[in-house]
């Protein structure tokens, strides 16, 4: 198992902890922390629950001031696409969070490492961490910088395949549809590979551990071939 370097990961974060536990608890799974003879860190589920919490109102703050002729149900809608599972694993993963997490040996070996689900739990508890260890400031800057900057690529990314389908519809290109061209893996930890294409040609690739996160990166990558 990867001996993770905390003053590392605080580089790339750009914030350095006064409690180093904190930052150590916030990437511990609860399969590793069993493991453990003696547990020293505990897990992220706790301050994965504060954490989700700011978020939730930094990032309804931010919407608010920034989109002002926006009705409640847009606002809401748009802050759950911006904060969602798959949202925040892919804002996790622009800075390698997930090399950083301590999993157990049985969840390492089914894939844990590489699921969304997990990322994102991570990259909550580290904003639970940092609001503990440096206040709402620190917690606001953080999020700001990791979750709520470049929203342009990120919503991109996050309405791919609507939006890939809305431009093609526009411009009258032809037929939209995903085509599954491999399949990898066993059952607990699969690796699909699958091409977004316009009738016959092929303008997109991407790959994800389900078929519905692989047509998703096929459908970010062609639009930013087609933009």
């Amino acid at each position: 198992m990867r001996q993770i370097s905390i003053e590392e990961l605080e580089n790339i974060i750009e914030y350095s902890f006064k409690d180093k536990l904190l930052l150590r608890q916030a990437l511990t799974h609860s399969s590793f922390a069993n493991e453990q003879r003696i547990n020293k860190y505990g897990d992220y589920e706790r301050l994965e629950f504060l954490g989700d919490a700011v978020l939730e109102l930094v990032s309804s703050e931010f919407l608010f001031h920034g989109n002002l002729s926006m009705s409640e149900g847009e606002l809401t809608k748009l802050r759950a696409s911006m904060v969602c599972e798959s949202a925040l694993a892919f804002c996790a993963r622009t800075f390698g969070l997930e090399e950083y997490i301590q999993l157990g040996k049985g969840e390492e070996m089914t894939g844990g490492r590489n699921k969304d689900s997990i990322i994102s739990d991570v990259m909550e508890a580290i904003i639970g961490a940092v609001y503990l260890d440096g206040g709402m400031e620190q917690a606001k800057a953080f999020i700001h910088k990791h979750v709520l900057s470049d929203l342009e690529n990120k919503q991109l990314f996050y309405d791919s395949k609507t939006t890939l389908q809305e431009l093609v519809q526009r411009e009258n290109r032809g037929l939209l549809h995903y085509e599954l061209v491999n399949e990898e893996g066993p059952d607990h930890d699969k690796k699909f590979v699958v091409e977004a294409r316009i009738d016959e040609k092929k303008i997109g690739t991407g790959s994800g551990r389900t078929k519905k996160s692989a047509e998703q990166n096929a459908a970010y990558e062609a639009l930013k071939m087609l933009k």
